[in-house]
């Protein structure tokens, strides 16, 4: 299931239900998971980990170096999970000493043709970054958010779980749960209705978060204040307002307001 043309660098861990297309390579410290596609052309490096099942296309690159100065070598890593599509020209860098030493991917995500994850990133489950979304360093980007064609996101920004971005925005600062943004600066422009509706969301869910959304966006209150009114008015049990709190506390570059 390798072609003969592949180049696998003694070292490599593959397991034997792995497929490797005609001119890729793999290096030393790179281990891949069962079921797991390497198109033609591709290059995997560095010590990145692969699970299961993931199709990694033509010239993509996973593993590389970072795009950092201040990496000298270090020994960092790269984690990908399970069912991953990585398209053709994907960029996915290994993570830098500064930055914890790991870049993360989790699983069932799509990065469309080229896509960037810069050294460090923090990719959940589920997260689809369309044809050249960019992440720069330091980025988390929580479940099921979207970033639309040739979005970017500033260094150690947060986008939260279900958030839609519309292509070409701008992400400066934090962007809160179940939102959407557009702009460049981005902004917050309303809810992702249909992103919930069509993940199950029930009415109460539905309501709970447009309320919480008045009151962050539309009620001039601080962020402080707004965090207050929620915890006061809110069930913390639920699940959509645990997940709000959580986040708005957890800020630190602010909200795209």
């Amino acid at each position: 299931m390798i072609h003969p043309t592949a180049i696998i660098t003694p070292g490599a861990d593959l397991d034997s239900g792995v497929t490797v297309g005609a001119y890729a390579v793999i290096g030393e410290h790179v281990k891949i998971g069962a079921g797991t596609v390497v198109g033609p052309h591709a290059v995997i490096e560095g010590r990145t980990e692969i699970g299961r099942d993931n199709q990694i296309f033509q010239f993509a690159s996973v593993g590389a170096i970072p795009q950092d100065l201040k990496f000298h070598g270090e020994e960092t890593t790269l984690k990908i999970g399970d069912r991953n599509r990585i398209r053709e020209f994907v960029t996915i860098h290994l993570g830098t000493e500064d930055g914890g030493g790991e870049t993360i991917v989790g699983n069932d995500n799509l990065f469309m043709a080229y896509a960037h994850v810069a050294h460090d990133c923090k990719v959940g489950n589920h997260v689809i970054l369309a044809n050249a979304a960019t992440l720069a360093g330091h980025v988390e980007i929580h479940d099921f958010a979207i970033m639309g064609g040739l979005s970017a996101v500033h260094q150690f920004a947060r986008i939260g779980c279900h958030v839609m971005a519309s292509g070409g925005s701008m992400i400066a600062q934090d962007i809160a749960p179940y939102s959407l943004v557009q702009g460049d600066r981005a902004k917050t422009v309303g809810v992702n209705l249909t992103g919930l509706k069509r993940r199950g969301f029930d009415e109460q869910a539905l309501s709970n978060i447009k309320k919480m959304y008045k009151l962050v966006f539309r009620s001039n209150l601080k962020l402080e204040e707004a965090v207050s009114r929620i915890e006061t008015e809110f069930d913390p049990s639920a699940d959509e307002v645990k997940t709000y709190l959580e986040f708005l506390k957890g800020s630190t570059r602010g909200l795209a307001r």
